[in-house]
């Protein structure tokens, strides 16, 4: 007969260990201390015999969920695979794919190397591994580790203006993935192509605003601007694109396809260790295609959507928008840049809007690569990236219309 929930809980212990029986080969051990055990009696499927498969401990395994363990053994056992054996193989498995983290490659990295260094970089390194890097991949498999992953990371570390300990980081995690390789847990160093990635160290942290209510004012007061139609709609146009102010400053109207919302950044004018990757496409939302309709009639018939004022027939300048953002108020060496609205956006992409890191990574025209080592074509993640600068663009009125009411919310905004 069966076993009931209600026979179960109210089985006492005797002196001696007693079984109560249910069906299918299972039953409770009930022990003379009170504890009960599920147990399932079967036979091997090739030697037949007789074995045991521990279920669990009630209260924490309950009847219908004992019942539901015995039938997927039965399935095993159906299948010739005895539990047992299935059982310790998963537990292995789960073992060697805990050993086979970031974390654990890391430590064990780590206790090896901590023998030659003096104290001081122990401490140092220690530092640098518990703070900067195992936060976010400890629990990921070494071995799918892709270069993007951890570019972003790194760039976390940039953002706040940590440029040496950028660089330390990116050298602890190339001898991290190179001792993975080394040992037979990756099959690739992930960590290879990020040569190059980060500003150069002695590269001064450019001054960026982060925080979403002090953001929100400086967008406010960009609005509030009473400068000349061309370095105002630059202005104003920066923190919704997030271009380098060079891009920006010497946009041309044939680079902009203002109907399907792309402005196409040709190879010859990006970052010289960027050009080998062709061109960059950076969707243009709906603010953003408004602005540059504006002041379409006034430059439209120029080669230069923001031309010189001395000569128009070269760009403006792009110090005029610092020179503005001083006008305002704004330390560009202190508070806020021209180029700060890069890390300003890809600060809050990631911590309020919690997009994903390639996306914009991609925004940026940082370097990206595959696991094989190859630049990511530009295109990639593009549909993705409309979205993200449309919601991102949102996200500043957003913040605009926090201010003026009196009432900043800097709480996380998630992907919905």
């Amino acid at each position: 007969m069966p076993l009931t929930e209600l026979a179960v809980k109210q089985a006492k212990p005797k002196e001696k260990d007693y079984k109560l029986s249910d069906e299918r080969g299972m039953f409770l051990l009930v022990k003379k201390n009170g504890s009960k055990y599920w147990r399932l009696k079967y036979r091997h499927p090739h030697t037949k015999k007789e074995r045991m498969l521990a279920l669990g401990v009630y209260p924490d395994v309950s009847l219908k969920l004992a019942r539901q363990k015995r039938e997927e053994a039965k399935e095993l056992l159906a299948n010739d695979v005895d539990p047992n054996d299935h059982k310790k193989a998963a537990k292995m498995a789960k073992g060697a794919a805990a050993s086979n983290s970031f974390g654990a490659i890391a430590n064990e990295w780590f206790i090896k190397q901590e023998m030659t260094w003096a104290p001081a970089t122990i401490k140092k390194h220690r530092a640098l591994l518990d703070n900067d890097l195992l936060p976010y991949i400890e629990s990921r498999p070494i071995a799918e580790l892709e270069t993007w992953e951890l570019l972003g990371m790194l760039n976390r570390v940039v953002d706040r203006g940590a440029m040496d300990t950028a660089h330390k980081c990116r050298q602890i995690l190339n001898q991290i993935c190179r001792y993975a390789k080394q040992t037979g847990r990756s099959k690739q160093n992930p960590a290879t192509d990020l040569a190059g990635a980060l500003p150069d160290k002695n590269t001064k942290h450019r001054a960026a605003i982060t925080d979403p209510a002090t953001f929100g004012k400086l967008l406010v007061d960009i609005d509030a601007y009473k400068g000349t139609p061309i370095i105002r709609t630059m202005l104003a146009l920066a923190p919704l694109v997030f271009q380098r102010p060079g891009e920006l400053a010497s946009m041309e109207w044939a680079e902009l396809d203002l109907e399907e919302g792309y402005w196409h950044i040709p190879q010859g004018k990006k970052k010289e260790r960027n050009k080998r990757e062709g061109d960059h496409t950076v969707p243009l939302p709906e603010q953003a295609i408004d602005l540059l309709k504006a002041i379409q009639p006034l430059t439209g018939h120029r080669q230069y959507v923001f031309p010189n004022q001395r000569n128009y027939e070269k760009h403006a300048n792009p110090e005029s928008v610092n020179k503005a953002l001083r006008d305002m108020g704004y330390s560009t060496k202190d508070q806020h840049c021209f180029h700060g609205f890069r890390a300003s956006a890809r600060t809050m992409l990631d911590e309020q809007l919690s997009l994903r890191v390639e996306w914009i990574e991609h925004q940026l025209a940082h370097t990206v690569r595959d696991p094989l080592g190859r630049a990511y074509n530009r295109t990639k993640h593009l549909p993705q990236r409309v979205d993200m600068m449309q919601r991102w663009a949102n996200y500043l009125d957003d913040l605009k219309a926090q201010v003026l009411a009196g009432n900043v919310i800097t709480a996380k905004f998630g992907q919905g």
